[in-house]
C-alpha cells in the first residue's frame, strides 16, 4: 500500500501527486500532466526567475526597487508590502508580512530591466531551459500560475540541486532571510520566529503548520489557497508534491500533514 493512497479519501474532484527521493520519483497518484491552478505556489516559480535574474546580472537580489526594500526583502515578506496592493502597512524589515502583490513587483522589476514581459521572462528563463513546454503564468506573478505535477517535478528540482543557478544562490534562497522575524503565516497563525526564505517558506519549529510533524526544520516549499502545496526535506531527501482543484481549508489543514508524516515514515 502507497503512502499516496491517501489522495483517494481527499474531498476534491481531482488531485495529483508524486513523491521523489533524491533523485527519483518513487510514486505518484492521479493526472500527473494535468494543469491545475497553483495560486501562492506561483511564488516558487517566480522567485526561481529572480535568482536566475540575479545571476545573469538583470536584477540584483540587494537592489532597492520599492520604497527602500530590496528584492530579496519582496521575495521573503520582510518589506511590509500589504498582501494585494503595492502599500506599507509596516515597518521596512520589522515583521514578516505576506504579500503577493511584492511578487508582482519584483515581476515588474525584472520585465523592466530585461525589456520583455514577465510571463515571456519566466518561461525563457525557468521552463524552456528545464525542457518545459507550458507557459506557465496567466495572472499574478505571486499568484496566476498554472502547472502540473509533472511541471512541478522540474522546477522542485531545480529548487533542489544547482541546474539553473549556483549552490551559493540556492543556499541563500533556501535559508532565512532576517530569521527572527514573527508574522502571521496565512491559514496557521502568528509564528515567533517565521522564517521564510527568498521565495520558500521554512518550516522551523512552527505549529501548527500544512507539513508535518515528522519534517525537519528545514523542510521548505509553499501551499497555495487553490488546494496545492509542494515541499523538499533535505534531511529526508524527499520532495512531496500534490496539486487539487479544491481549495485550501479545513481538509487540508488535516490532510496535507497527514500525509506528510506518512510518506517520512516510509
Amino acid at each position: 500500500m502507497s503512502a499516496l493512497d491517501q489522495l483517494g479519501s481527499w474531498p476534491v474532484a481531482t488531485c495529483a501527486a508524486a513523491l521523489v527521493r533524491g533523485d527519483e520519483v518513487v510514486d505518484t497518484w492521479g493526472p500527473t500532466h494535468r494543469a491545475f491552478p497553483l495560486a501562492s505556489v506561483t511564488k516558487l516559480l517566480t522567485s526561481l526567475a529572480a535568482l536566475v535574474a540575479h545571476e545573469e546580472g538583470t536584477l540584483d537580489l540587494d537592489a532597492e526597487i520599492w520604497d527602500g526594500a530590496t528584492v530579496a526583502d519582496l521575495l521573503a515578506h520582510s518589506a511590509g508590502v500589504a498582501a494585494a496592493e503595492p502599500k506599507r502597512i509596516s515597518g521596512l524589515r520589522q515583521r514578516r508580512t505576506y504579500s503577493t502583490v511584492a511578487y508582482d513587483l519584483v515581476a515588474d522589476a525584472i520585465a523592466a530591466r530585461a525589456r520583455m514581459r514577465f510571463d515571456d521572462y519566466l518561461f525563457e528563463a525557468v521552463f524552456s531551459p528545464l525542457g518545459r513546454q507550458r507557459r506557465p503564468l496567466a495572472g499574478s506573478a505571486g499568484a496566476g500560475g498554472i502547472a502540473s505535477v509533472d511541471d512541478l517535478l522540474t522546477i522542485m528540482q531545480a529548487w533542489r540541486s544547482p541546474i539553473l543557478v549556483d549552490e551559493s544562490t540556492l543556499e541563500r534562497a533556501r535559508r532565512p532571510h532576517m530569521p527572527e522575524l514573527a508574522g502571521v503565516l496565512p491559514g496557521f497563525g502568528r509564528h515567533e520566529p517565521n522564517p521564510w526564505g527568498l521565495g520558500p517558506e521554512i518550516r522551523g519549529n512552527k505549529t501548527p503548520h500544512w507539513t508535518g510533524l515528522r519534517n525537519s526544520p528545514t523542510t521548505f516549499g509553499h501551499f497555495g489557497q487553490s488546494g496545492t502545496m509542494v515541499w523538499i526535506d533535505p534531511v529526508a531527501d524527499t520532495t512531496l508534491i500534490a496539486l487539487s482543484d479544491e481549495p485550501f481549508g479545513s481538509w487540508a489543514y488535516a490532510a496535507w500533514p497527514t500525509l506528510a508524516d506518512a510518506v517520512l515514515l516510509l
